[in-house]
Parts: structure tokens; sequence; C-alpha cells
């Protein structure tokens, strides 16, 4: 018989997955201390994005040493970082405690004539993704498991360490003022995963990341992204806070949807877009649709009048997005012209459009791509 000792020892759990209610509860009814350490605790690890409970040094020794035994901070363990040759995008790949991997981006835009300039965080919410989506690098490794609340909320903060490390630099360079350092300012859970199908622990991700004590990234800076869950688009709507809800819709017919997005089968376009409807009734808020380019399937004038008639009337915003080809995807990427010849016929059913600015093609900073590549390269010795 294997004594307690030859039992395997469990991975601390994350300080992240507590939302701030239940870490003033741990912190006073577990430790004995005030509310007002729990505040400390969270500003620390949410706002200053300290990796380390003995580098919060506004509390007692003897807390942080309770901490340290009960908890970890940062779930995640980087494997690669990149930044692609313009250095626009970093990506980075990261081992979960189980061995999972999952990635994350981060996108720098430059200000220009219609917004501010900013950076966006892309969050992954599963390890995998169970959908299936033929022109996805993440729908064709199939799915893994769901990220916790800590896992999502640690992908954010990662990034803002090094968004809040460039906007000091520029300061101390004299290339901004000290009212510039803001760090990450959007993001969007558009990553590895389905948000939607990790309801709970999406919203609960969101909700940290909007704490004005902790990162702060205001709810209409917030996006998420889903390929189509009907019902959980209708219960989206009933949440208490404005995020933006970016909807994948890739064809603008039942047939040509099945081929390329699986879910279509069980929502299709008129469910979906029932459930849209609806979500613009309640909310009084628009939608962004994802179109991503197919060359040859689904980027022809003709398809862009089908989705010109399917959208015309609806409250939403079209973002054409030129596919990042995949080894094993069938796809190529349209071209420019076909893209602004598409954008053209949207316009004639006055539904507004953008062609999405391309970042991180050489980091292969599509979702999935990166983890496909490192295992491919057997990188990782898996």
């Amino acid at each position: 018989m294997s004594s307690t000792a030859d039992a395997p020892t469990l991975p601390k759990p994350s300080i992240l997955d507590l939302s701030r209610s239940d870490l003033e509860r741990e912190v006073v009814d577990s430790f004995g201390q005030s509310r007002y350490r729990a505040k400390q605790i969270w500003q620390a690890i949410h706002r200053e994005c300290i990796a380390d409970f003995d580098a919060i040094t506004t509390l007692p020794k003897p807390l942080r040493s309770q901490l340290s035994e009960r908890f970890t901070v940062d779930p995640l363990q980087k494997v690669m970082h990149l930044t692609s040759a313009d250095g626009s995008t970093d990506k980075a790949l990261f081992r979960l405690p189980d061995g999972e991997l999952i990635e994350t981006v981060l996108m720098r835009y430059t200000a220009d004539g219609h917004r501010k300039a900013r950076k966006t965080v892309c969050v992954s919410t599963q390890a995998g993704c169970a959908l299936g989506c033929t022109f996805c690098a993440t729908g064709q490794q199939g799915f893994r498991r769901q990220l916790s609340v800590g896992e999502i909320v640690a992908q954010t903060i990662f990034m803002q360490r090094i968004a809040m490390a460039e906007d000091r630099a520029e300061v101390e360079s004299r290339q901004r003022d000290l009212g510039s350092i803001q760090g990450v300012t959007n993001v969007v859970f558009m990553g590895m995963g389905e948000p939607l199908a990790n309801y709970n622990n999406s919203m609960a991700a969101i909700r940290a990341i909007n704490d004005a004590n902790g990162l702060a990234v205001g709810a209409r800076h917030i996006t998420l992204s889903t390929v189509g869950l009907a019902p959980q688009i209708i219960q989206l709507a009933s949440e208490n806070i404005q995020i933006n809800l970016a909807v994948s819709l890739h064809a603008p017919d039942d047939e040509t949807r099945s081929e390329t997005m699986p879910i279509n089968r069980r929502y299709p376009i008129s469910v979906l877009l029932d459930a849209c409807r609806r979500y613009v009734e309640i909310t009084d808020r628009r939608i962004f649709f994802e179109y991503v380019l197919l060359k040859g399937q689904n980027d022809t004038v003709g398809h862009a009048r089908k989705l010109g008639r399917l959208l015309a009337g609806l409250l939403c915003h079209v973002n054409l997005i030129p596919v990042n080809p995949t080894s094993d995807g069938p796809y190529q990427r349209t071209s420019r012209d076909d893209a602004e010849l598409f954008q053209i016929e949207l316009l004639r059913f006055g539904v507004p459009s953008t062609v999405r600015i391309e970042k991180g093609i050489d980091i292969d900073a599509g979702c999935g791509q990166l983890r496909e590549r490192a295992i491919d390269a057997e990188d990782l010795g898996l």
C-alpha cells in the first residue's frame, strides 16, 4: 500500500481564481485579517501586476507567508514569447499546471483619424476547442478543457506588465508625457476556445478585468467573440455589463456556413440572427459580425450581396478578416482588392464594414497557430 508521502503533490490554486468578494472572505475568515488587507492584495496583483506575494511589501510578513503557503499567484508558465518584425504584435505560448498549452496575443495600434492609440490583448478561454471550424488552427486541434478564471485573467496581467513597461520607457525617454501611461486599453475574448461555452468563467474573468481597483479595462473596451451559441447570446444580453459582442458569421447562407462551421447545424443562421436581433433589442448595443474571408469559399460579390441582404436594417458592423492560413487548412487568403470589393458591395445595403488590419502574420498570431507550430516542430518534447 502506498503511503501518504507517496501521493502526488497537487499544485496550489491561483489566487487569481478568486473574485474580490471571495478574496475578502478568505482573508477575513481564513487569515483573520481585515477587509482592507483583501483590497491591498487585490490591487497589488490586479493593478500593480505583482507576481510574488513576498513583493507585496504593504502586507505584514506573516500574512505574506500565509498567502504563499495557500496560493500561487500566476498559473501560467511561459514556454515561448515572440515579437513580430514590425514590433506591433507579441505572442506568448503558456503551459498550464496540468501541461495544457494556450496562447495570448498583444497587438499595438497607432492612432489614426478615427481612434486613439491602443494596446489590445487577445485571450484564450479554453485549451483547444470542440467546435471544429475548418479554417481555425485551434478547431483543428480538438477540445482539451475549460480554462479557470485565473488562467484567463493571468493572460491579461502578463501582457499588462509588457504594456506598462513600454509606456514607462517612453515616458523616461520623454517621447510621451506621464499622463500617457495606460498599459492595456482593450481586451478581446477571441483566442483559443469558445467563451460562451465556458460562460461562467468567462464572465467572472471579464468582471475582474473590468474592476476599477484592478486592471480597470472599460467594459466598452472588452469584446467577447462567439461562433454563435444562440441561447448564451440571449443570456449575455441580461448581464449588467456593457461589453461588446462579436459573432463569427463567416458565410451568408446555411449551406456555405455549415461547410466551415459545424455549429451551424445546431444553430442555423435564422436561429442565430433571431438571437442577435433579440440581443440588440434588449441591450440597444451594436453587434460586430466577424467574417473571415476564404478565397473562393465565401468572398465573391455574390456572397457579399447575400450578406448585405441578410444584415440590412440590423444594428451591426462587419469585420472582414483575411484568413491566417494553417498547415492543415485548405484555405488561402483573399486579396486586398477583393476584400475591398466585398466591402463596397455591403455598403450598397447600408451595412458598414472594416477590413481588419493584419497583425503578427510572421509569428503565427492566429489563434492556435503557435501551439500547432511548437508541437509540429517538437520544440516542447511532446
